[in-house]
């Protein structure tokens, strides 16, 4: 059985412990992320029930900062960890939340089937050692961790090594 299997018998993920802001500290680079710096994700749950999700970049550290809205909605009998984010009112994307810190402060993220995956955290920076036990925690739910970059955060972080190269200098 693959880890990410395994681990469904893990407790639900707390949705309001789970809201407010997350850095993105790693990613498998794609189009809509690429060469993006000091990223995070805010979520905000509805009184519907959705998720508002509100996504903070820049290109540069001397570029303006921009914004994406979406809205998210969760798989019914999940635990809370499989979610729908839907881009422009029309695109859906699917997401699993893997795994949480016991005390919500860092999440590992997959997009089943399209090999991507994010490591999120409440601070903008994480240590090496904190982030290799990370890596070696999304390798137990099987994602390939050889295609994530890390995120910068700070603009001392550019150019050092694991870490992607922002859109714009």
């Amino acid at each position: 059985m693959p880890a990410s299997t395994t681990r469904a018998a893990s407790p639900a993920i707390d949705l309001s412990r789970f809201m407010g802001p997350w850095h993105v500290i790693a990613h498998v680079p794609y189009f809509g992320e690429r060469g993006h710096v000091a990223s995070r994700d805010e979520y905000t749950l509805r009184p519907d029930g959705r998720i508002a999700v509100h996504y903070v970049y820049q290109e540069g550290f001397t570029e303006p900062v921009r914004t994406l809205d979406s809205k998210a909605t969760v798989k019914a009998d999940s635990g809370n960890r499989r979610w729908t984010t839907w881009f422009f009112g029309v695109i859906p994307t699917k997401f699993n939340i893997l795994e949480v810190a016991p005390d919500y402060s860092w999440a590992l993220i997959n997009y089943p089937g399209r090999d991507l995956a994010w490591v999120f955290a409440r601070s903008a920076e994480v240590s090496d050692a904190q982030y290799s036990q990370l890596l070696q925690k999304m390798r137990g739910h099987g994602v390939d961790t050889s295609k994530l970059v890390r995120v910068p955060q700070l603009k001392e972080q550019v150019g050092q090594p694991g870490f992607a190269a922002p859109k714009q200098p």
